[in-house]
């Protein structure tokens, strides 16, 4: 059944996400604590959130290629789609919601696939690539949700407001989690999945790590 294959790997990548998000805060307390600029956090998070794009798409369409999916426009939509796509959800939107709900008075929504579309593009398009040549998952899933909550973070960090109390960094972890572990998990899992020609029946897929 594909709900309950779904529901299986996002228990299971749970884990990576409560890692990912306790070393995304980790992050934030040395900035605050060394009041770092937010032109620091801008940098990063234009290193990361390209990455994140990247790695995302080689996922996806390896994901996509393992499960069955063929065509090479099919794979090149399904890799642009979830990794753009889900990543400027993950890295961008949600990231400014959780900046909007706060209040914060230097809020601003990047949308990196406009912004700097001569970099994030070419590096979907590259991760695709890859994965059509060498179509593997094992070491991807995890750093793509460290890549996700870094460039969540850093969108963050670039709109944080000093004075904030503890409950805002409670509040950021949530978000933080919440940014990464659903839309990553849809890029690298559901995605590619649903799209696929395999009838997903769970003995016959190899794992995705």
């Amino acid at each position: 059944m594909v709900f309950t294959h779904i529901v299986k790997e996002l228990r299971r990548h749970a884990p990576f996400t409560v890692t990912g998000t306790a070393s995304g805060m980790l992050i934030m307390g040395v900035l605050v604590s060394c009041d770092v600029p937010s032109s620091l956090s801008q940098a990063l998070f234009w290193a990361f959130h390209p990455l994140h794009v990247m790695l995302s798409a080689l996922v996806t369409a390896a994901m996509f290629r393992l499960h069955g999916g063929r065509g090479v426009w099919k794979t090149l939509f399904v890799g642009y789609v979830g990794s753009v796509g889900i990543a400027t959800l993950s890295d961008c939107i949600i990231p400014y919601v959780g900046e909007w709900l706060l209040g914060w008075p230097d809020r601003a929504l990047h949308l990196g696939f406009i912004e700097k579309w001569w970099l994030v593009n070419p590096l979907a398009l590259a991760g695709i690539g890859i994965a059509c040549r060498w179509p593997h998952t094992k070491l991807s899933h995890a750093g793509h949700v460290l890549l996700s909550t870094w460039a969540s973070l850093f969108h963050m960090s670039m709109a944080f407001n000093q004075t904030s109390e503890l409950s805002t960094f409670v509040f950021m972890a949530v978000f933080l989690f919440l940014a990464v572990w659903l839309p990553c998990c849809t890029s690298d899992i559901v995605f590619p999945m649903i799209l696929s020609h395999n009838t997903l029946d769970r003995e016959q897929l190899p794992p995705a790590k």
